[in-house]
């Protein structure tokens, strides 16, 4: 069958353009016009839907898009249309109407959207299962990593938190400079102001011995179970996740 007007459908109902009907009937008048003397006796909701669309004009050398003023009708409606135009134009596209309802209703092709309409259904479901489960492997994920810093109550060093993260201790301090955590205050590394008094370090001392074989004793840094969610927050804010949360890692 020749195709006379373009048919949409939409949530299992067929419509029709209002300007294509419009051009199909080889009107004289003006579209809106026609809209005017036209669709009074018709219910926006029901019988049609109000729709803007584009289309291009040429504007001093170049193509302007432009936005129209269109109608979604239902094949209902379409067909008064053709009635009430009262032209040999509309006879031959309301018939064209007609076939094309008649082949919507055969039993064949009802069964042909209702199974399509299923497997549309299966593969959405497919997606947002796919959907939900990412979603709960990486919160997971999250609370094993956060189960691992609440679980450990003692402060830890630098070290210990960098192992987390695949980084030497060395290495991990420049990572935390540069993201704004901590920078260096002759040869310490302290944290910026935002981060002071808030519990996030704490210090231990140590004993070593120094070259002429006396013991001494010097402060070192700890991160506290807050500081150490803090660095987690900054770092997973920065793309960098520890290893027990990367993809890449088995």
């Amino acid at each position: 069958m020749q195709e006379l007007i373009r048919i949409t459908v939409q949530n299992d109902q067929q419509l029709v353009s209002a300007r294509d009907l419009y051009k199909g009937l080889e009107l004289k008048i003006r579209f809106s016009l026609w809209v005017s003397k036209n669709f009074d006796s018709f219910e926006e909701g029901q019988d049609f839907t109000s729709v803007s669309t584009d289309t291009e004009v040429s504007n001093n050398g170049g193509v302007q898009v432009r936005k129209l003023q269109d109608y979604l009708l239902t094949i209902d409606m379409a067909k008064e249309l053709c009635m009430m135009s009262k032209t040999e134009k509309g006879k031959e596209v309301r018939k064209y109407f007609i076939e094309v309802e008649r082949k919507w209703n055969d039993p064949q092709e009802i069964v042909k959207r209702g199974y399509a309409i299923l497997q549309n259904e299966n593969t959405q479901l497919k997606l947002e299962n796919k959907n939900l489960t990412i979603q709960l492997e990486e919160s997971n994920k999250k609370a094993d990593y956060l189960d691992v810093i609440l679980g450990t109550p003692d402060a830890l060093a630098i070290s210990q938190i960098a192992a987390d993260y695949g980084y030497s201790a060395v290495n991990f301090n420049k990572l935390l400079h540069k993201v704004g955590i901590q920078h260096k205050v002759n040869g310490q590394w302290i944290l910026y102001r935002a981060y002071m008094g808030k519990n996030y370090v704490t210090t231990k001392p140590f004993i070593y011995k120094d070259h002429k074989g006396n013991n001494r004793t010097s402060l070192s840094t700890y991160w506290t179970q807050a500081g150490r969610k803090l660095i987690y927050d900054v770092l997973k804010d920065n793309d960098i996740l520890p290893l027990i949360e990367r993809d890449d890692i088995a």
